[in-house]
């Protein structure tokens, strides 16, 4: 059953039209300045791929993707994505992208195990994107360059917003601050990783959290990655496992932490092995994605998604991503919602 978190206070600044002109406006402004900072052009991307490539995104591992038999195919089974972390690195592959460029596109999924709140809805509408690099690239160094620049996006998408609509205010600081999962784990080792993130996100206003997926040194994972796109396990220059994170803000409207987006430098055929091993899923090596892989037929990338819906939501100042995208709502959600002043789409 979902939850609603209740905002104190809760006041809809723009209307529902204003709403919609605001929706087209973020997502129109965003990508371009996207698509600028990490020289990434367009591409067109599935909705579904075919079961049993390995090609689609297991998240954390334990969600059902969404499936159905296609009749023409003698009912094989096609998957609804939950991303497209891995169906990226084949397009860049396929085009021939070279070092330094990238490309992005619009990802839609279906998540049919989402527990259903303020954040979260079964349906997920994100920019894919990823781009090529050098092995000399893997490096910490490199990925917090990328992080500032698509925070600078966010930012500069910020100001457009609140100079368009002249009710809201901003309130994303300057700087983004750079912490390992390890550390913030010892700065509150009595919290929950949900905790801990409220805690930072509070102090610094946006972060980003360094090597999600590995286990730290309380033998837990700050939060779960599949073993086959993200890095984070390769042992960094700072000494400490991850070459990936996630983006998170400070949301003062719902008063805790916000994640935007989900990104790393993506795993090498070491890093891959590896992963696999530690979570004892060394049979997927012989799956098509993974073959071509350790075959050295895809090009070493770094990439991620962001909330295209989640993103609208912080820069319009909603309460709930309802309010932004049209989904599927329990119905005692709906009413409650009504109630606090979240119109759902």
């Amino acid at each position: 059953m979902g939850k609603v978190i209740k905002p104190i206070g809760y006041e809809r600044l723009l209307d529902m039209h204003q709403t919609e002109q605001g929706i087209k406006l973020i997502k129109e402004f965003f990508q371009q300045n996207l698509s600028t900072e990490l020289r990434l052009r367009r591409v067109t991307a599935p909705l579904f791929v075919l079961k049993g490539l390995g090609i689609n995104d297991d998240l954390n591992g334990v969600e059902r993707p969404v499936t159905f038999p296609i009749k023409d195919m003698n009912d094989a089974r096609a998957e609804v994505v939950h991303s497209l972390a891995k169906w990226k690195r084949l397009t860049l592959a396929e085009y021939g992208v070279k070092p330094g460029y990238g490309i992005y596109t619009d990802m839609n999924a279906i998540r049919a195990d989402e527990e259903l709140d303020n954040l979260h809805s079964l349906y997920v509408d994100q920019w894919d994107w990823e781009a090529v690099i050098r092995r000399e690239d893997r490096t910490l160094q490199f990925l917090r360059g990328i992080i500032e620049r698509i925070y600078a996006a966010i930012r500069r998408t910020e100001y457009l917003a609140c100079e368009t609509y002249p009710q809201l205010t901003p309130f994303l600081p300057e700087k983004i601050h750079f912490i390992h999962a390890e550390e913030l784990l010892r700065m509150y080792p009595d919290k929950t990783p949900k905790e801990r993130e409220d805690a930072i996100c509070e102090a610094y206003g946006a972060v980003f959290i360094i090597g999600i997926g590995g286990r730290l040194s309380n033998g837990e994972k700050h939060d779960g990655r599949a073993a086959d796109y993200d890095d984070w396990s390769t042992v960094a220059e700072d000494g400490r496992k991850g070459l990936n994170g996630d983006i998170l803000i400070w949301y003062p409207i719902l008063g805790r932490s916000f994640e935007l987006s989900s990104m790393g430098i993506r795993v090498d055929k070491e890093a891959l092995l590896r992963q696999l091993a530690i979570e004892h899923q060394e049979e997927r090596e012989q799956l098509y994605f993974h073959q071509r892989l350790l075959n050295d037929q895809l090009p070493l990338s770094i990439g991620g998604g962001i909330g295209q819906s989640r993103l609208c939501m912080i820069m319009l100042h909603k309460a709930h991503i309802g309010e932004i995208q049209a989904s599927i709502w329990p119905d005692d959600m709906r009413q409650e919602c009504l109630q606090l002043g979240m119109s759902l789409i």
